[in-house]
């Protein structure tokens, strides 16, 4: 079988195969090359699932004792609106990243959250740390509203 590798019908005369074809894919741009990958297609059903993603956060918040109103609205033109009480994702400077907010961090880098240590949550929902960098990815037009520490955030 290894004889098989090296011999010279099943070897390649040319080889234009290089480090150089190797394309690296940063930040949410897997996602929109291939958002099957992280909703499971491209139909009516993972549109639904992205906005689950979102309500999923909320749920979250209310599961954890942190929220008790969550509103979900659904328009004619396809956008969603997700509204809760809970919390609010923290805008303050992240740790390793201090010259973005920890909600920019969230909403645009892949595997980014609270619920990952256990701190935070008990129990959750959701894709675990890409849910709403893919949701943000994927959405012609997404605003943050954050209420939090007597401010909005937008």
């Amino acid at each position: 079988m290894a004889e098989d590798l090296f011999n010279e019908q099943t070897l390649s005369t040319t080889s234009d195969y290089s480090a150089k074809d190797i394309e690296i894919l940063e930040g949410l741009e897997p996602v929109r090359r291939r958002p099957g990958m992280y909703i499971g297609g491209t139909d009516e059903t993972s549109y639904h699932h992205l906005a689950a993603e979102i309500l999923d956060n909320a749920m979250d918040e209310a599961v954890a004792g942190y929220a008790s109103v969550i509103e979900m609205e659904l328009y004619a033109d396809g956008s969603v609106r997700v509204k809760d009480n809970g919390r609010g994702i923290p805008v303050d400077p992240h740790p390793k990243y201090p010259d973005k907010s920890a909600l920019e961090v969230i909403m645009t880098s892949l595997h980014s959250g609270g619920k990952f240590g256990g701190k935070a949550y008990a129990v959750s929902g959701g894709l675990h740390g890409v849910g709403a960098a893919v949701v943000n990815a994927l959405s012609s037009e997404m605003t943050i509203e954050v209420a939090r520490d007597k401010t909005l955030w937008v």
